[in-house]
């Protein structure tokens, strides 16, 4: 009889861990258990009549990597490559990033001049910026805040700007706090290996693309949409009818497969039984698997850990997460003064604004009939949501429509109201890698390994808060389950 995987939490990360189970030559048994009403976790996507289409989580992948090539096969084998909506490297969504500092929008230097003359909000050339990171001597300290490294190496205009506002768009956090070890392993990697982080990230490239490196530079599975990606230097795609496109095809893919996905299924304990298997305790019953892959993200699993792991259940509540509102608005008759993919804040201009996103310029296609609106998504809260807003549990829709509103009127000077709008809070939605989550993650290992207990995690809370990342922690955690498919 084929061996019970039970994976708990039907996420993104949760999915992925399902599909790569039933893809080898012999899968196990597998149950997927969801606490709420539906699958994709953060994918979220609302689909209007009119055909609009409005992301409350992520609005797109960025296929590069080996981690983004794995993605794109993925989307293949899923049939969905003639659903994919790419954004080109020529795109003006591509090229032009924008910060919002002194009241002004800036557009991120590019190019040869932004190095050789002050392009605001940079008071000198970012030519000095590199010499000094040339220069410098390399860190001597396991870890490092983000912002103590960016301003060691590149100094405090880039460390206050623009190394912020970067943390604020993709991790919602406070880089004063978040880890560089964990957060950008890349650049902590170059500095140790070439001491300047420059030209560790030049060296490094260039070691990728002439096959050096062995397997850490493995370009990924082939597909024709991942040769596409690299020929078109997309920066990011979409799907055709929003993001949650993406996990209804892989429920789909699990049901065909025999996989059992129940919704309404919350995990209230887990417990080793006499022969070694889990018995986990639902809200109306109880399942027995001989494995659990656990995309729990990691306070909720540890909740649910029994007495006995109480040691991996206090490194596990040692992850915080944040939480973010989500406001999504699309406006008729207006345009916007600049084009391109959004603009970020930094903290010193405006802690409860983390950035606004020109959902529109990307995307087009999901404008939907009315073809010439504008869509735009202002992100708010994060590590800053408490202070801001209160409790985001509590959190009403009012008061972050409103200031949602008033920073698309004072950042992009668009005074109409929209024609409509949605609001969503993400309680504790991006697990945040401060100082010292390497060593968090490193201990969880071991502990795992020591007991030999039969449970994987996977998911955002340990190394990667993007859709690619959460995909390959789930394929890696396969892989070391059942051993890699050939």
């Amino acid at each position: 009889m084929a061996p019970t995987v039970a994976v708990v939490g039907g996420g993104i990360s949760g999915l992925a861990a399902c599909y790569h189970l039933t893809r080898g030559p012999h899968p196990p048994k597998v149950l997927l258990l969801e606490a709420s009403a539906r699958l994709g976790g953060w994918l979220q996507s609302t689909r209007a009549a009119d055909g609009a289409v409005f992301e409350h989580g992520p609005r797109g992948i960025r296929p590069g990597g080996a981690a983004g090539a794995d993605t794109l096969h993925m989307v293949s084998e899923l049939g969905l490559a003639g659903a994919v909506l790419p954004v080109p490297g020529d795109h003006p969504a591509s090229r032009n990033r924008f910060l919002y500092v002194a009241g002004a929008l800036h557009k991120l230097p590019s190019g040869l001049g932004a190095l050789l003359r002050p392009v605001p909000p940079f008071s000198r050339a970012l030519l000095w910026s590199g010499l000094r990171d040339l220069l410098a001597p390399a860190g001597t300290e396991p870890d490092e805040s983000i912002h103590a490294f960016a301003l060691r190496r590149f100094g405090r205009e880039v460390a206050d700007i623009a190394v912020d506002s970067v943390c604020r768009g993709v991790f919602a956090g406070d880089c004063r706090a978040l880890s560089v070890r964990s957060c950008f392993p890349l650049l902590f990697q170059a500095e140790r290996r070439r001491r300047s982080v420059l030209l560790g990230l030049a060296l490094g490239s260039a070691e990728r693309r002439g096959g050096g490196g062995g397997n850490a530079h493995r370009r990924g599975a082939e597909s024709g949409l991942s040769r596409r990606a690299r020929a078109e230097r997309w920066s990011q795609w979409s799907l055709r009818g929003g993001m949650e496109t993406l996990p209804e095809a892989l429920a789909e893919f699990l049901r065909e497969r025999g996989v059992e996905l129940r919704c309404h299924q919350r995990l209230r304990s887990l417990r080793r039984c006499h022969d070694g298997r889990w018995e986990l305790t639902l809200a109306d019953g109880t399942v027995t698997a001989d494995h659990v892959v656990s995309a729990l993200p990691a306070a909720a699993l540890a909740a649910a850990l029994p007495a006995e792991a109480a040691a991996l259940a206090q490194e596990l509540r040692r992850i915080p997460a944040v939480s973010v509102a989500v406001v999504n608005l699309q406006y008729e008759g207006v345009a916007l003064p600049v084009t391109g993919f959004g603009h970020l804040v930094p903290s010193s201009e405006d802690g409860a604004l983390l950035g606004i996103v020109y959902d529109s310029v990307a995307f087009p296609e999901h404008n939907g009939a009315a073809a010439a609106s504008l869509r735009l998504t202002v992100m708010l809260g994060g590590a800053w949501f408490q202070q801001s807003f209160g409790d985001p549990a509590t959190a009403a829709p009012e008061p972050l429509l409103h200031r949602a509103q008033a920073a698309v009127r004072e950042q992009l000077g668009l005074e109409a109201a929209p024609t409509r709008s949605i609001v969503r809070v993400h309680q504790a939605c991006i697990p945040q890698y401060t100082l010292g989550h390497w060593q968090r993650t490193e201990r969880i290992g071991r502990f795992l390994a020591e007991h030999r207990l039969p449970l994987s995690l996977i998911g955002a809370s340990y190394s990667g808060v993007s859709v690619n990342d959460c995909i390959a922690s789930a394929k890696a955690a396969v892989e070391r389950l059942l051993g890699p498919r050939s």
